[in-house]
Order: C-alpha cells, then structure tokens, then sequence
C-alpha cells in the first residue's frame, strides 16, 4: 500500500512521530503530495514501460502479426537521510518544560529533512554524492527536458512554452514546481493574455495560483539556505552563464508515474537523557528514494531568464 506523508502521519505510534512526519509534509510540495511505496531492502527494481505492443483489426481467417511491448528494468537505491537533536539538560532545568523545549528543536530537524529531501529530489546527483539520490534534473532528458531557448542568458518564460510543458507529462500533471519570481512572471502573463487567475488549495488549506487547473508550487531554499530552483543554473548557449531557472511538472502515482520510495517508514527515536552525556536526544532517520515508473511522468523547463 503507497500513502502520502500526511497519510502515513496519521499511522504514527507516537505523538512525536505522528508530529515529525506532518511538519516533514508540510514544509515541502513535493513531500505534502506525492505518495511513498514501502520496500523491504536498500534498492527496489521495477519495469519501466517503454513502447506498447501493435495492435490491429483482423478480417475472419486472418491471422495476427506477433507484436510485444518493450519494459526497461530499472533499479533505484534508496538513500539514508537523518539526523540528531539534541537539548542540553540545563536548559530544561532553567527554562522549563522539557517536551515543550525539544519540540522546537525536533520540529526544526524535520524541517531541514523536509527541504534537504526537496532539493535532491531536484538536483541530486548519486556522482558527485554517492549517498543520495539522483533527482530530476539528472534523469529528465530528451523529450521531457524542455529548452527555453538557447539566447546568451537565457530566454524569457512564454505560455506557449508552460502549455509545451504540461504537454510532455502524460495524464495531465499533479503540480508545477518553481521559484517565486517565475510564479509572478505566470500571473504577469496570464493576466496579460485577458485570463482569469485561478486559485486552487493544498492539503492543509494553503491557497495556491493554478495556470491551466495545474497548481503552482513555489520552492524555495534548501536547509542551508541556498536556492533550489532559483537563478543558478547555466544559460544554453555555451553554459557560460549561471543565470537560468528551471520549471518542473510532475505528475505522481505509486508504481505508475513519479512515486517516493521508502523502507520502514520515517523513524523518529527518543533517546532520553543520552547515556553519558548532558542532553536529551531525537534521532530522525528516514531510508527513502524516488521512482518514475512512466517515461514522460514529469518534464523540466529549462534555459528561463529572470525576465
């Protein structure tokens, strides 16, 4: 059985958990929606459909020509992803309630899990981090790695380009993953263009800007800070330039189109006043991965100048 995040906190055996996973949701678009398939070891492998089988009308006593579809085995390694909290004892003694103190502390772990998972769903690289997980922008290539233009600097956003976007994710996509200024600059043109702006809502009741029934999820910073999808990726003339933004569409679905990858669950372990030592402790640990299960489950936008 796959389920969302928000879903799975609702499983939770403690309080601390159940908390630790909703923040974890809450704090990443792409987490709040896509669903995680439980598998029991470090890699899972699946089929990757590729190209469907002929298929074909018969007159009576004909025969049908043998036809096969084409599946890519595909095997993804799941990454370990975690951490420790912890809160000095003489801080309880002197500021009060200790669940109340480490609360804060657990919740601020989450949330950096939470954005340290969406920035490499984006932009992991297992080359030049063999211990996460390759994202998107390293497995969207050909058809579902879309250029803007190829001018020095970039090339300003069109909707024609967004249209040619959602167009290359079979099934319609779930969401739009971008940076604020690229969010604007969509509001900009749709107005531009006589449209009505649409307003849709997120599981926790955020309203978000569509453009086409499709929401618009801004991302921001990672857990350093930096800019996930902001205006640090090379133009598409000769790369010279690291001015250009991306535009993701994804759609999600267990075993069908883009799904998380987990094993066991997020864990969350009190370890109490830590043996010889002068802090409680709370390790977050979370064995987890990505799969697109379809060829044209997500695309990328790419080349976009901050115009």
């Amino acid at each position: 059985m796959a389920l969302t995040l928000i879903e799975d906190a609702k499983l939770a055996e403690t309080p601390l958990q159940a908390g630790v996973i909703e923040t974890i949701a809450k704090n990443s678009g792409v987490l709040e929606r896509m669903p995680f398939l439980a598998v029991s070891s470090n890699s899972y492998t699946y089929n990757r459909e590729e190209a469907l089988p002929g298929i074909a009308f018969r007159a009576v006593g004909e025969g049908y020509t043998e036809s096969t579809g084409v599946v890519n085995p595909v095997t993804e390694v799941l990454s370990i992803l975690g951490g420790v909290s912890d809160y000095d004892r003489a801080l309880v003694k002197t500021q009060g309630n200790v669940n109340d103190l480490r609360a804060v502390h657990d919740a601020m772990k989450a949330k950096a899990a939470s954005l340290k998972f969406t920035r490499t769903f984006f932009n992991g690289d297992s080359l030049a981090n063999p211990k996460e997980f390759d994202g998107l922008a390293k497995r969207l290539t050909g058809a579902q790695s879309i250029v803007m233009g190829s001018s020095d600097g970039g090339d300003a956003l069109t909707l024609a380009k967004l249209d040619e976007l959602l167009d290359a994710v079979t099934g319609g996509a779930d969401a739009l993953f971008l940076n604020k200024r690229l969010r604007r600059k969509v509001s900009d043109l749709v107005r531009a263009a006589g449209q009505a702006t649409e307003i849709v809502s997120d599981a926790f009741g955020r309203q978000l800007t569509a453009y086409a029934g499709v929401p618009l999820v801004i991302v921001e910073g990672d857990e350093t800070g930096a800019d996930i999808l902001g205006f640090t990726e090379p133009d598409l003339d000769n790369g010279d330039k690291s001015v250009t933004a991306s535009i993701y569409a994804v759609k999600f679905g267990a075993k069908e189109f883009v799904s998380g990858l987990q094993c066991g669950g997020v864990d969350v372990i009190d370890h109490g006043l830590y043996a010889g030592g002068t802090a409680y402790r709370t390790m977050i640990e979370w064995i987890v991965g990505i799969g697109l299960f379809h060829p044209k489950a997500a695309a990328r936008l790419k080349g976009i100048k901050n115009a």
